[in-house]
């Protein structure tokens, strides 16, 4: 009880940690993640909910700031994200007796003893207006059917991979489409390109859209491509819903692996994973969530490499993508 908590985050989101911590009767908590960097500091919303926390759920008349609803949606107790350098610098000034061996981890001090923490918190309660950015290209065939294509552009640092790398594939996507077009091009059923805002805060841009055109979308959407976090480093991943996965198959068959000249995404899919691995989205972690568990829509979120080791921190830069995670940008290409 009254404690400060130097918290490790693994699977669990930022907002149930610091709510667990609440049930414990902690203060504060400086959470970490580890990561690549120990110098690090992993950024991310602590809300509670997906959306705009004043009109959650319908999308209707706001709430007021202090009304309780809205408070319940936010932890009790500030927090403030750390690097495993001081969490460690912390966990070592801890005097006390040791901890068993096996609590230990991370937790490379005894247990907990009198410390001194200088902990500075500021905290700012502002409405700020989003912005939403589409781009329509009409169906020549079928036009009430809709494709969309969507990537969030907020960001909490550089963000080279999340989700600059996304932008950069969408815009690059319309721009082909812009040539097609001047072509004469015009795809069968209509195609929408989705900048998403306030994804970070809890995909509150696409959330808020979805809630708005519920019923539209449900009826007249056939497919939401994501791609937030579309370059990270090698190999091709995908996830997506059940009866998308013969289009992904296909079309894997049809694209160069750009890190081999010889083979197709296809090719190399099966020499490395020796069955087609395609991921099902149950998560909440980007723009498809609203889409796919709000109004059922067929949903598929692709990316290169597995590993981001230094995810929503400041060495998500440009510096790390020409160094780690796609140096020839060759991947954001066949993106």
């Amino acid at each position: 009880m009254g404690c400060v908590a130097v918290v490790r985050r693994r699977e669990e989101s930022r907002g149930g940690v610091v709510g667990r911590a609440v049930e414990e009767g902690v203060v504060v908590v400086l959470m970490y993640t580890k990561g690549e960097s120990m110098s690090g500091v992993e950024r991310g919303t602590v809300m509670k909910v997906l959306g705009d926390p004043l009109t959650l759920g319908w999308g209707g008349e706001a709430l007021d700031l202090e009304d309780s609803h809205i408070l319940n949606r936010f932890p009790k107790i500030p927090s403030m994200p750390i690097s495993p350098e001081v969490a460690y610098s912390i966990l070592r000034s801890l005097e006390g007796p040791q901890m068993p061996h096996h609590w230990r981890g991370d937790a490379l001090g005894p247990q907990p003893g009198p410390t001194l923490l200088n902990f500075t918190y500021q905290a700012e309660k502002k409405i700020a207006t989003i912005h939403n950015v589409f781009a329509v290209i009409r169906g020549s065939e079928e036009p009430d059917c809709y494709v969309l294509l969507g990537n969030h552009r907020d960001a909490w640092t550089y963000e080279a991979v999340d989700p600059n790398s996304g932008t950069v594939v969408l815009l690059d996507i319309a721009r082909r489409y812009a040539l097609m077009m001047r072509q004469g091009w015009q795809p069968r059923r209509t195609i929408v390109l989705c900048s998403w805002d306030a994804e970070e805060f809890g995909m509150i841009g696409s959330t808020e859209w979805v809630e708005q055109n519920l019923l539209n979308l449900g009826s007249k959407v056939v497919a939401y491509l994501n791609v937030d976090c579309a370059v990270q480093g090698p190999g091709f991943f995908a996830g997506a819903t059940p009866q998308l996965d013969n289009l992904l198959i296909e079309v894997a068959k049809k694209v160069q692996d750009p890190d081999s000249e010889s083979m197709t995404i296809y090719d190399n899919w099966m020499i490395t994973n020796k069955v087609i691995n395609i991921q099902r989205l149950s998560g909440v972690d980007s723009d498809f969530a609203p889409l796919l568990q709000h109004a059922g829509v067929p949903s598929v979120d692709l990316y290169y490499g597995r590993v981001f080791p230094v995810y929503h921190t400041a060495f998500d830069s440009y510096n790390w993508m020409t160094n780690h995670g796609d140096p020839l940008f060759q991947r954001h290409v066949a993106g």
